[in-house]
């Protein structure tokens, strides 16, 4: 018999990630009810299963670590992995988040009711009915693999698969992407393989992790606005790194924070001493040869996907969140116009460290939760309906976002104002669930918008 239950009195935050946890903190501090799930065995998230073997964050600890909860003082400035975990571990305990938390706990699918409450259905077959959920699920997970002509005899794995040196050992490595994954893996490789070469599809930048004696992050520049970061951050590249060029890599085709730099210059001092060889991009596979765009061909036993990853919640009705170039559509990036009491949290990125940011949102949209029990419409309707404009890059200026969250924690009295006021006059269509049903097939539930 399916275990069912009701906890219309609460909420249920998926992912004890940094996000979630910070989610839950503010959650507890406004008095909210909640239940708080992960599919591990421990909090952490991505620190705890998702990294590899000697990984230490590239942002500094002081741009990392929440803003009210600073990391210890010993650490050194960017900490390892084991020391980020330790610190999220420290921090549920301190907040006293152990009494909401249920590991090992995954789900399967959640979807709205007529009342706008949510089912949950769990993989052992539990079912339970949520006042709302918050989906911290992060974006380290679904791995996005390349595909090339031709087959790849060899190995091939995603940066997500790899744990410790040894899987590269002896073996003649090709590297492909220029994030910090594939930077850090390249030089791994460049240490203990037999060799190393490292495929970019085009140009990307690269930023010292220090400048002036102290961690880039922590420089006073991020609350500029963003030309004149990009002015002094070039000019920090001329100084300490030079043009990319002089290291046999492409200029870059894009403009910087476009797209997410790599922070260090391990793998331009590799490329240098010639223990790592750029390449073109992948033209096609065939057996155990690669052949490059520019013509050349390198022979490998291992090739590691360094190629990012999907914004993906599986468990949603399929297109209640659409995915526009990888970044998912919600207003204020959280919510969605089209139902109530979905709150889709930490899906973009901050372009330095994540506590900084993730704490005073995490404040922010806690009260924001709170306040969509005295809003008829759904919260995400109401910014759209104000004008707001859908997010184009997973990228988050924090500079930018910090002071767009100050405004708002100012303005939220007008926001309820304002809300009622479009109620009145722009009401949303009834509510029509079954927009949002999951149909089976041979292959289990599958999340269909009809």
């Amino acid at each position: 018999m399916r275990r069912t239950s009701l906890r219309t009195d609460r909420l249920l935050v998926i992912g004890a990630g940094p996000v979630g946890l910070a989610m839950a903190d503010a959650l507890k501090q406004r008095g909210v009810a909640f239940d708080l799930i992960d599919a591990s065995d421990g909090v952490g998230g991505l620190w705890r299963h998702g990294v590899y073997q000697g990984v230490h964050i590239v942002s500094s600890k002081k741009s990392t670590a929440y803003t009210h909860y600073p990391m210890p003082a010993h650490y050194p400035d960017f900490p390892s992995s084991t020391q980020i975990l330790r610190y999220l571990e420290n921090f549920a305990h301190d907040r006293d988040l152990g009494p909401h938390i249920e590991l090992q706990r995954k789900v399967v699918r959640a979807q709205p009711l007529a009342d706008e409450s949510w089912q949950v259905r769990f993989d052992d077959g539990e079912e339970r009915t949520y006042r709302g959920i918050v989906v911290c699920n992060g974006h380290h997970w679904d791995r996005r693999m390349p595909r090339y002509p031709g087959r790849f005899t060899g190995g091939f794995i995603h940066s997500a698969d790899y744990r410790e040196p040894k899987q590269l050992q002896g073996q003649r490595v090709l590297a492909i992407g220029g994030g910090n994954s594939g930077c850090d893996i390249a030089c791994e490789a460049a240490r203990v393989g037999a060799s190393c070469d490292w495929s970019l599809r085009s140009g990307y930048w690269f930023l010292p992790k220090t400048a002036f004696g102290r961690p880039l992050t922590d420089l006073p520049i991020w609350n500029l606005p963003v030309f004149m970061q990009r002015i002094i951050l070039r000019a920090l590249i001329s100084v300490f790194i030079g043009d990319y060029r002089r290291y046999g890599l492409q200029k870059p085709d894009h403009n910087l924070f476009e797209r997410h730099p790599a922070f260090g210059t391990d793998v331009l001092n590799y490329l240098r001493q010639g223990r790592i060889r750029p390449r073109a991009d992948i033209a096609r596979f065939s057996g155990t040869r690669v052949h490059f765009t520019d013509g050349s061909v390198g022979e490998y036993d291992l090739v590691v996907a360094a190629t990012g990853f999907n914004n993906s919640i599986p468990f949603l009705p399929k297109g209640l969140v659409a995915m526009e170039n990888n970044v998912p559509q919600l207003y204020g990036g959280a919510f969605s116009h089209a139902v109530k009491n979905l709150y889709v949290i930490g899906a973009a990125q901050p372009r330095n460290g994540f506590g900084s940011l993730v704490a005073p949102a995490a404040k922010l949209f806690a009260e924001l939760i709170e306040m969509q029990d005295e809003i008829e419409l759904p919260i995400g309707y109401v910014l759209k309906e104000q004008g707001m404009r859908l997010p184009t890059t997973p990228l988050i200026d924090p500079g930018a976002a910090r002071r767009e969250i100050h405004l708002a924690n100012w303005t939220l009295w007008m926001f309820k104002k304002q809300a009622k006021k479009i109620a009145e006059t722009k009401p949303r269509p009834p509510f029509d669930p079954s927009l949002y049903e999951f149909v089976g097939d041979e292959n289990g539930p599958v999340a269909v918008n009809q």
